[in-house]
């Protein structure tokens, strides 16, 4: 049986934009029209695909589609732009969906992303998580590509390894002469309050697992964003593990101090993307990996 690309379009419009009225909109169809399509595609494969909800999200069986309709639709983007030529050009952009964790995003990401060559007509959707988790969206077939902290390679995706983000335990000064002066590590470690992302974020319950003995179960505020999340370390609200490129500064400027000098945690990072002979995913890949080569360790 073969699936109608119409339906299939259609079904990756809905589940990307989240509504059947926005998937109308960008598809320039009637929302009538989109619920037919959903329709006649979950009678022809027997199964109910979209969970119609505030966003609207695929079931269990339309995850299954999710990456065959975003593929189709990347491949054939690739093929008009090939056929129409530079005299043709002018038509949309091709969108792009990468998932990427808040350290990388904020710091040497967007610049991998700005330093594509011109003519590289695309628009990004750019989804956040934890370096952990990231790889679940790429499974999932929400996005194409993503950076992650999993090396094994999701199922249809190839797998590159970009280098290392160094993490620095970072603190103000005053919260540190407050917990840690002519104190024991573990015992500063285990009073002071731990500033951390959201409830996937294991950095710094990780750094403290890497000291001797018992982990430390310290007050926790949790701070979901990271420029926040750095400015509350700043504030002195506790401490918390930073990029090696934003902490030196900090440390430099007085602002911050290193808790444990010679001491710090490595995360090594990979980029996992879609098996495809994509132009789209190879120039991207490119300008990734050569950001990522300046930027980790």
């Amino acid at each position: 049986m073969a699936l109608d690309p119409v339906q299939l379009t259609t079904f990756h419009a809905v589940v990307n934009d989240g509504s059947f009225e926005a998937a109308a909109r960008s598809l320039h169809v009637t929302p009538s029209a989109v619920s037919q399509r959903i329709k006649a595609l979950e009678q022809a494969v027997g199964q109910v695909l979209v969970r119609r909800g505030r966003p609207c999200e695929p079931t269990e069986a339309g995850t299954a589609l999710v990456r065959l309709a975003g593929q189709i639709a990347l491949l054939e983007g690739e093929a008009l732009d090939a056929a129409r030529g530079p005299v043709g050009g002018g038509g949309a952009r091709t969108r792009v969906a990468v998932v990427v964790n808040a350290d990388s995003l904020a710091t040497w990401f967007l610049p991998a992303l700005a330093g594509l060559p011109a003519g590289a007509t695309l628009a990004f959707d750019i989804h956040q998580d934890d370096q952990d988790h990231t790889a679940d969206i790429l499974r999932a077939g929400t996005a194409m590509a993503a950076v992650t902290a999993q090396r094994v390679p999701v199922q249809g995706c190839r797998v590159e390894r970009l280098g290392a983000m160094r993490y620095l335990a970072m603190a103000a000064p005053a919260l540190r002469r407050a917990h840690f002066a002519d104190r024991d590590l573990r015992a500063g470690f285990g009073t002071a309050p731990m500033i951390v992302l959201n409830r996937k974020d294991r950095l710094q319950h990780r750094f403290l697992g890497t000291l001797a003995g018992r982990v430390p179960d310290p007050p926790i505020h949790y701070v979901p964003a990271a420029a926040a999340f750095v400015e509350a370390i700043r504030l002195g609200m506790g401490w918390g593990l930073v990029p090696e490129q934003i902490a030196t500064a900090d440390i430099a400027a007085g602002r911050c101090v290193e808790l444990t000098p010679g001491r710090h945690l490595d995360v090594p990072l990979y980029w996992q993307y879609w098996r495809l002979e994509s132009t789209v995913l190879a120039t991207l890949t490119d300008a990734v990996r050569g950001a990522a080569a300046t930027a980790l360790r």
